[in-house]
């Protein structure tokens, strides 16, 4: 069995399921079970020497119905508080844990963090912050996700001692998938090594927009078939490194001539349209079992003229979790943005997110902002705006992806320069020319 909620402990027995699955309640996770109430300190060793780092490929999940139970107990143990955390990945501030960030895991039990650029100090710091926020989410039901945009190009965070990567656009040029696919796999060394679970890529947006003021070469073409091989490669290269793929951004990005971290784009095209190009490599990602997909904050009038992509029942629920038959994770682009800050509430706009069928909300700036979403959703459950029920088909889905990539909150060591696979990305940069 490869449930692994219970903090690093590796591939337990069914005894050690029922202890987990009871444990969690008490917020101890099970860790009583090792004798285990804390994680130890982050060290300098090579990675390569770390007994507990997670394996390098997710497992199938749930695989069996006895992990399926376990998910189940888990989910019945847990407090309504500690099930609405779970459907939260938010922002930090600074390159050090502070104590808002603390309180976010320990009161609001997040259920993920997302690093942007002015996160990471250097490639020491950088694991330290990681491992801290790890260790401050010890007790809590399940580990973090650990979530980054790193696509390469102009959208990339890591620290300096990496060799960068490429825009998706100059490996689309090639028009090779494996090497779409190499690019995968290569980001998803690099995310592991500082301790990064979650990468928000590939980007299947098709770039048919030369105005697109976002998205540009960020795609890996303005042809559906292209984008599609690409970026399913890319994906696949994520997710066999152990690094979870989120696809974005559904239903499309590309035709836009808005920055929805600025405003709000509208694109006046009906579901026809739709389905004879941006949906193509979104429809191709689902059948290859995306794991997660990133719902774009674009308001399609002719669909829904009522809400824009991120919180509309049509377009999550009806058309993505109906039409295209994908139940995986859905996960809203950040609710801060422009896009919606501007121009609707930002916890009414999560709530309504989570009845039109998201799992999780991206707040990605602001402690005070994510204390107003978490409030929000969980007023929205006591009062019967949603059901508790609803709230654990997210909970389901979030602890079965989790539970899939083995994810731990056992710090990750510190890798030195030699540990990174530069040499491997410089080789792979020369074929790209």
């Amino acid at each position: 069995m490869n449930i692994n909620l219970t903090r690093g402990m590796g591939s337990a027995g069914i005894g050690l399921l029922l202890l987990f699955a009871v444990g969690c309640g008490n917020g101890n996770n099970g860790n009583t079970a090792s004798g285990t109430t804390s994680p130890p300190p982050a060290t300098s060793a090579s990675p390569s020497a770390s007994a507990s780092s997670p394996s390098s490929t997710p497992a199938e999940s749930p695989s069996s119905p006895v992990e399926a139970d376990v998910i189940g107990a888990t989910i019945k143990a847990m407090t309504l508080e500690q099930k609405i955390g779970q459907m939260l990945l938010v922002g930090v501030e600074g390159t050090s844990i502070d104590d808002s960030a603390k309180k976010m895991l320990t009161e609001q039990f997040v259920g993920g963090v997302i690093f942007y650029k002015n996160n990471f100090s250097d490639l020491e710091g950088s694991v330290r912050f990681v491992n801290d926020l790890k260790k401050a989410n010890f007790s809590n039901p399940a580990p973090l996700f650990i979530s980054v945009d790193q696509e390469g190009g102009k959208v990339s965070r890591l620290p300096k001692e990496f060799v960068a990567m490429p825009d998706a656009a100059k490996v689309g040029k090639t028009g090779k998938p494996e090497l779409a696919e190499q690019m995968g796999a290569l980001l998803a060394q690099q995310l592991k090594l500082v301790g990064f679970n979650v990468d928000f890529a590939p980007v299947l947006d098709i770039n048919s927009n030369p105005k697109n003021p976002v998205i540009g070469t960020r795609s890996f073409g303005n042809k559906a078939d292209l984008v599609t091989k690409m970026g399913i490669a890319e994906m696949n290269g994520l997710r066999d490194g152990g690094t979870v793929a989120v696809v974005k951004h559904f239903p499309g990005h590309g035709d836009t001539s808005v920055d929805s971290h600025l405003d709000l784009p509208v694109v006046n095209k009906t579901t026809e349209q739709l389905k004879k190009l941006e949906w193509i490599p979104f429809q191709a990602a689902i059948d290859d079992k995306a794991d997660a997909v990133m719902v774009a904050h674009i308001l399609f009038p002719k669909i829904d003229p009522n809400a824009p992509a991120s919180f509309s029942k049509k377009i999550i629920g009806d058309q993505l979790r109906g039409t295209l038959g994908y139940d995986g994770v859905v996960i809203t682009d950040d609710m801060t943005m422009g896009a919606i800050a501007d121009h609707y509430g930002i916890a009414d706009s999560a709530v309504k997110s989570i009845e039109a069928g998201s799992d999780i909300i991206l707040v990605a700036h602001g402690y005070d902002t994510e204390k107003k979403v978490y409030d929000k959703l969980l007023q929205a459950v006591k009062s019967g705006q949603i059901d508790e029920s609803r709230i654990d088909q997210s909970v389901r889905r979030i602890l079965a992806l989790k539970n899939k990539y083995r994810l731990s909150d056992m710090p990750v060591p510190i890798p030195s320069v030699d540990d990174l696979p530069n040499s491997d990305i410089r080789d792979w940069l020369a074929q790209l020319k």
